[in-house]
């Protein structure tokens, strides 16, 4: 009879229990009606504000599943815990590559993290393949617009196969453009796991990389 019925085993606890509040209130309400000696005014009055109550319990129900909606499972993604680095690379990129990675993993859900730079990865933290990564159509069009783009569930994007070399079958992955010369991949751990606020802290982490990134190139 009601659809979204079907979907209350993926409700939060406290609204399953408003969802069933509601639909023993309607059960209620129509068993007072079924018997009833004689329909009166009053009694008709008395049902339909239960129905309207009882209706208003399970649409909160559903409200409060869409506004705390239950966290995707976590994917079980094949890899190494690891860093790899280049060390041609000057100390303080190295420090800067170091802090920015390590915030990202620890501060967001990310899984992994590839830099890609001027034609070579200089960086792979997190769980990492030892997979050349090439970048692919996503990737370019991320340095050609210099545009952020979230594949936030990466099962709806049949280019998705280009991130198979950084981790493969990650569920969510955002890429950050370095200009036009590079990008910050970062993976994540499950389905739509990146908030916008992780989105914005990438984004500036990739501005303040560039900088240095290009700064490390001119020395």
């Amino acid at each position: 009879m009601f659809p979204f019925l079907q979907q209350s085993a993926s409700m939060p606890t406290p609204a399953r229990v408003v969802l069933f509040s509601g639909l023993l209130v309607l059960v209620l309400a129509v068993t007072n009606a079924s018997t009833a000696d004689r329909i009166t005014p009053d009694l008709q009055r008395a049902e339909v504000l239960a129905g309207l109550a009882a209706v208003g319990l399970m649409l909160v129900a559903v409200l409060w599943t869409r506004a705390n909606p239950r966290s995707a499972d976590q994917v079980d993604l094949q890899g190494e815990q690891g860093l790899v680095m280049d060390q041609q690379t000057s100390a303080d990129l190295r420090e800067e590559l170091g802090w920015g990675s390590h915030m990202l993993l620890t501060a967001t859900p990310a899984s992994t993290v590839l830099v890609y730079w001027r034609g070579q990865v200089i960086l792979r933290r997190g769980l990492i393949r030892a997979v050349t990564f090439k970048p692919g159509d996503i990737c370019n069009r991320v340095m050609e617009r210099e545009t952020t783009i979230s594949l936030v569930n990466t099962e709806l994007f049949p280019g998705r196969t280009e991130f198979d070399s950084v981790v493969e079958n990650l569920p969510a992955v955002v890429i950050s453009p370095l200009g036009k010369n590079g990008v910050v991949v970062v993976g994540g751990w499950s389905k739509r796991c990146f908030s916008q606020s992780d989105e914005r802290w990438l984004e500036g982490w990739t501005q303040r990389l560039k900088t240095s990134l290009e700064k490390n190139s001119s020395d």
